[in-house]
Order: C-alpha cells, then sequence, then structure tokens
C-alpha cells in the first residue's frame, strides 16, 4: 500500500533494546541519518483500541538534530521531506502532531 501521508521516524523497542538504541536504530533505519545528536524530550503514552488489546503502551520522544544522511536512500524510505512547518497529512494524525506539539512546548523545536 503507499501513502501519500507524513511520519515522523519512530517504532517499537526490540527485546533487550535499551530505549536510546531504539531511537538511533528507527533514526538510521527511517531516514538513513548517520550524523546527528539525540536530545530526550519526554516519555508519553499510548491507548489504542486496535494496538497491544488497547493497553496503555509508553515511548519516549527524542528530537535528532541531524548533520548527515547517506548518499543513498534505503528500501524503507522512499522520501525524506525537510521543513520548517508540519505536514497537513500526517499517517497517525491522533499521536504525531501532540508528540510536535510537545517538543514545542518543551523547546526542543521552533
Amino acid at each position: 500500500m503507499k501513502r501519500d501521508t507524513y511520519e515522523v521516524p519512530g517504532g517499537h523497542r526490540e527485546e533487550g533494546e535499551a530505549i536510546i538504541d531504539t531511537a538511533k536504530r528507527e533514526l538510521y533505519e527511517e531516514t538513513g541519518a548517520i550524523a546527528y545528536t539525540l536530545k530526550p524530550v519526554c516519555v508519553y503514552s499510548v491507548t489504542a483500541p486496535d494496538n497491544f488489546d488497547g493497553e496503555e503502551t509508553f515511548g519516549m520522544l527524542y528530537c535528532a538534530d541531524i548533520q548527515a544522511f547517506e548518499p543513498e536512500l534505503h528500501s524503507e524510505i522512499e522520501w525524506i521531506v525537510i521543513t520548517d512547518r508540519p505536514a497537513d497529512r500526517w499517517t497517525y494524525p491522533l499521536i504525531q502532531p501532540k508528540l510536535i506539539d510537545e517538543a514545542k512546548r518543551r523547546g526542543c523545536i521552533e
């Protein structure tokens, strides 16, 4: 299925994986970022009836300052958009804009 929506990098932690390592792995897999710094923003929770049997799950929001990407995109990445304003069409519109708003509120992004 081809999407016409946008996402911020993210994903699930592998068993035994430290959350910071999850953030680094997902950032690389979903953007090809090879030089960056990560700043923790906050812990967040999500409850969705169609995920994890409706149980509350937790995640860690990081802000990435990316200095360099790999020269070629991976098969998981169709394209990367770098913009100074949020996207109009989010894949997860009930979650992603709220995370961006929280990062703004905490001064991580403008």
